[in-house]
């Protein structure tokens, strides 16, 4: 069981390289945008959440936005659709509002997908724990990123980062983190908090163990109240004030801790972070004895709930 998802998480070095090779002119289309949209759902919207603050720091007015929430865009807007299938239903829609309007579009999309907008991915899912489709998506918005006058991820950086994935594969890290008997949250500040929730949803999606990620405020005020000796606490980035004094009130309250420090900061420092907790749900799965390669069962796989989303 989760061989196809071993596969794809083993598969990403070589596409993050691939992608860092292909400069990412679609980007032009969307230089004269006073205001940029960046649109997903679940894991795609993780992605846009890290590719507007990539964008931000090219001095750029860029937005993330759950595709159900995208609903009236205006002129002088531009937009960037994540969708790893092409098929979820909201992002459909949010695109077709944005050519509606005539407004510049760029798509990004898995290999199967042919749209004109479309910046595709070279690999496919093949398993429903989404883990490539997500780190080819970062690679590509930070070539977005790079090509509007971001500072730091460049193609060689870029390159450096698929180098750095395979430090993780060799070496994940994480021996020490057990299965909680309970649940297990992970915290991290600013950015992390975005690799924080992805991580969690692999790992719910993966190994059906209940997991959150918070940023240290959200989780401050008041969810950390039901945690207790039953669970865990994971915390990226801990050398940041706040989530080392979260970290410590966990110990004190009996939690099993464990910290992951940053490999330094910005987009691309998410992606070997994140492959690390991709490889944690892995174990975590085998362990617990899931095949995450087919995540949604039961009444949750019903095709009337997906055709909504």
């Amino acid at each position: 069981m989760t061989t196809a998802l071993a596969s794809m998480i083993a598969a990403q070095p070589d596409v993050i390289s691939a992608l860092a090779a292909e400069p990412v002119t679609a980007a032009d289309r969307l230089a004269d945008g006073r205001r940029i949209w960046l649109i997903g759902t679940g894991t795609s919207l993780h992605a846009a959440e890290l590719g507007a603050s990539a964008l931000e720091t090219a001095g750029l007015d860029a937005r993330a936005i759950a595709a159900n929430r995208f609903t009236t865009p205006r002129p002088g807007d531009a937009a960037i659709v994540i969708t790893h299938t092409g098929r979820t239903a909201h992002a459909l829609r949010a695109r077709q509002l944005v050519l509606d309007a005539g407004l510049p579009l760029v798509s990004i999309t898995g290999p199967d997908v042919d749209w004109p907008d479309a910046v595709r991915t070279p690999v496919a899912e093949k398993s429903e724990t989404y883990t490539v489709s997500y780190t080819a998506a970062l690679t590509v918005l930070a070539g977005i990123a790079h090509r509007l006058g971001a500072p730091g991820l460049g193609p060689s950086k870029i390159q450096d980062t698929a180098d750095a994935v395979r430090g993780v594969l060799a070496d994940p890290g994480i021996d020490a983190i057990p299965i909680p008997a309970r649940a297990m949250a992970i915290v991290g500040p600013g950015d992390w908090s975005v690799t924080a929730r992805e991580a969690a949803l692999k790992i719910r999606e993966g190994a059906r163990l209940l997991c959150e990620g918070f940023d240290p405020d959200r989780l401050l005020h008041g969810a950390a109240v039901p945690y207790g000796s039953a669970d865990s606490l994971l915390a990226l980035a801990p050398s940041d004030e706040l989530t080392a004094g979260l970290a410590h009130a966990a110990r004190v309250s009996g939690l099993g801790v464990f910290l992951l420090p940053a490999p330094g900061d910005g987009l691309l420092a998410q992606i070997p972070m994140t492959v690390r907790l991709q490889l944690l749900a892995l174990r975590f799965a085998r362990q617990r004895a899931q095949n995450a390669d087919i995540a949604i069962t039961g009444a949750w796989a019903d095709h009337a709930l997906w055709e909504a989303l």
